[in-house]
């Protein structure tokens, strides 16, 4: 389990070395010197940030909203992301966050909690002007999310009998793995203050449960359990 959680830390470390070392694509330039500045396409350019521009912390508001909402407060995710501008076309991203509560299907009641990591790479598509603050973004991630959970009054088949029975299934644990497609956009507002989303394309690789253990309805950071989903991120942030 410990090794499958720092499978994505340890590639978002490589991709901001790649990143890092990337060569920017080719785009033409319109230089001009004014008051002692460089301008690149009418943006300032900063001599000390040929490679780093900062970092964007941001906070999810969207899902916090939508699935109290949904579930009528019963399940709550929290979500923040923290990535970097690098070569003013390349975004290393880590996101982090937190999910818990009660959900049920087919009058099963799923009850549990648990931590996600998603890691990736996005890739500013303003070529026209890539020195704006603004981003345009294309991205992937990969995810992976850990939980402890119980199923309660699951229904089960007894061939022998040829009867149906209930049963609990307490103190689970499950860890999956998934992978993503993205796009969305993120924007400097004022002041450092950031504002963006992402449309998200998800597909789960774990169909199994861990050790034979029943598996969860509810996959943090993933969504209901499926073998593909959607999701969407509305993001506010600061810019450092």
């Amino acid at each position: 389990m410990n090794n499958i959680l720092r499978l994505p830390l340890v590639c978002f470390l490589l991709l901001v070395t790649i990143a890092a070392a990337a060569e920017p694509m080719s785009h033409q330039r319109d230089s001009v010197w004014r008051h002692g500045h460089l301008y690149v396409n009418g943006y300032r350019v900063y001599a000390d940030t040929a490679i780093w521009q900062g970092m964007h912390l941001k906070i999810d508001l969207f899902n916090p909203l939508l699935e109290g909402l949904r579930s009528k407060g019963k399940l709550q995710t929290y979500e923040v992301a923290l990535n970097a501008r690098l070569k003013n076309r390349y975004y290393p991203t880590l996101e982090l966050g937190y999910a818990f509560g009660k959900t049920s299907a087919t009058g099963t009641i799923h009850d549990g909690q648990g931590g996600f990591m998603r890691v990736g790479i996005d890739i500013n598509g303003l070529k026209r002007h890539p020195e704006s603050p603004h981003a345009l973004l294309v991205g992937v991630r990969l995810g992976t999310a850990y939980q402890e959970y119980s199923l309660s009054h699951v229904k089960m088949n007894d061939t022998y009998w040829q009867a149906e029975t209930y049963r609990d299934f307490l103190h689970q644990t499950q860890t999956d793995v998934w992978g993503e497609v993205l796009g969305g956009c993120q924007v400097v507002v004022a002041s450092g203050f950031t504002m963006g989303w992402y449309l998200r394309f998800k597909v789960l690789f774990t169909r199994k449960a861990t050790d034979g253990h029943v598996q969860p309805y509810y996959i943090p950071g993933f969504g209901y359990r499926d073998n593909v989903e959607w999701g969407f991120n509305y993001y506010v942030g600061w810019k450092f």
